[in-house]
């Protein structure tokens, strides 16, 4: 198992990251909340979660909570300017950086002549000092716990868990400080008793297979005692690629989320075939009104780059799952590509080439003209949200 014997992983994590970005710009928003977005709150400042704001939450909620809020647009250039600046401080400080956003990454700083203490706190400052943001780190022994330390550091902390310490830092925090536990889990979890780290430790790994399946049962039983054997990695590639649409609570017609889902299959199309990748596995994501959430999958028989493809098996899923949404409403539908390939070592049904004529075509326009330049016709006249920067696919 790949764990270093100290805790030289950081994982390091701008603070409201959108939101600072504007509070550094705009030094009359210092100290006061700030909501990002209007329709749907993109970002919130930690005034503004004081208040209860969330991201992705309706704006008219947000305002109703914090009135005293100054909403501005998102300004998706500037962020994007940010993330560079902050990742090159990243680069400069170790070469082994593996991102998982554009505001947060591990660092392995093991081998470096300074204590990995030492290492957080001058990235610290050099992060406010350069660029002017406030981040957290959280620094461990291993991925997983060091993702939990700068979770608990927030906001503008650093958090160092010492390796004899781990198990004594980890079992009392809650159970939804496990990567995969959202709500639906925690509950499941609680109407067992079952609430903090410690306790999911404690079960037997057959029990948790029993109430959670054997994925995410196996997967809980290991990070609860802190087993992640994963190294830092860089130049790996994205193993699934993915986009969201938030939706606030204003109940959508059929026509409607058809129109969504097309623009969210659209800009992944583009993006699959500007990697150079296949895909064969389309997940919908689905979040209810009353906050559960719900995934449905799709694998296909070969492996494409299409977007009437991919758009076909995306409809499928969204049709058998209008039940659900009828009855319990709908505040953000999303769509993951994933089993994903390089277009070259894989023989398609429909050629990687072929598709790239088709499809390549409209994304070429859209290039070097600018993302409107060509439009479906479903979308025309229709918002389709913003596109948030990202890391390179």
């Amino acid at each position: 198992m790949f764990v270093s014997g100290g805790a030289t992983i950081l994982h390091a994590d701008l603070d409201a990251f959108y939101a600072s970005v504007e509070q550094r710009d705009d030094p009359g928003l210092r100290g006061r909340p700030v909501i990002v977005g209007g329709g749907v709150v993109l970002a919130a400042s930690y005034e503004a979660r004081a208040y209860g704001v969330r991201t992705a939450m309706g704006g008219g909620q947000a305002r109703r909570l914090c009135p005293r809020a100054v909403v501005v647009p998102p300004r998706m250039s500037a962020y994007s300017a940010a993330s560079k600046a902050v990742f090159a401080v990243f680069r400069a400080t170790t070469p082994l950086v593996e991102g998982l956003s554009i505001d947060e990454a591990f660092l392995d700083v093991d081998g470096l002549r300074r204590s990995p203490v030492d290492v957080a706190v001058r990235l610290r400052r050099e992060v406010a000092e350069e660029i002017g943001l406030p981040i957290t780190v959280g620094v461990a022994r291993t991925k997983f716990l060091a993702k939990v330390a700068s979770g608990v550091a927030k906001p503008d902390g650093l958090l160092v868990v010492p390796p004899d310490g781990e198990l004594e830092f980890l079992r009392p925090l809650p159970v939804r400080r496990l990567w995969g536990v959202g709500r639906a889990t925690a509950e499941k979890l609680a109407r067992f008793g079952v609430t903090t780290v410690g306790e999911v430790a404690d079960m037997p790994e057959s029990t948790l297979v029993s109430l959670l399946g054997p994925g995410a049962g196996r997967h809980l039983h290991a990070l609860a005692r802190n087993r992640d054997p994963r190294p830092v990695r860089t130049g790996v590639r994205r193993r699934s690629m993915g986009s969201q649409r938030a939706l606030g609570r204003r109940r959508r017609s059929p026509e409607e989320l058809d129109a969504i889902l097309v623009g969210i299959v659209d800009r992944l199309g583009g993006r699959l075939r500007k990697a150079r990748r296949v895909c064969r596995t389309v997940t919908l994501r689905l979040r209810f009104e009353d906050f559960a959430r719900a995934t449905r999958s799709r694998t296909l028989p070969q492996a494409t780059a299409d977007t009437p493809r991919v758009l076909e098996t995306a409809r499928g899923l969204l049709a058998a799952a209008t039940p659900m949404i009828e009855t319990r409403g709908l505040t953000l539908i999303g769509v993951s590509l994933g089993n994903l390939h390089d277009a070259r070592a894989v023989q398609l049904a429909l050629p990687f080439d072929q598709a790239m004529a088709v499809d390549g075509a409209v994304d070429g326009v859209r290039e070097r003209f600018g993302s409107a330049a060509i439009t479906r016709g479903v979308l025309l006249g229709r918002d389709q949200g913003m596109s948030v920067p990202l890391l390179p696919d």
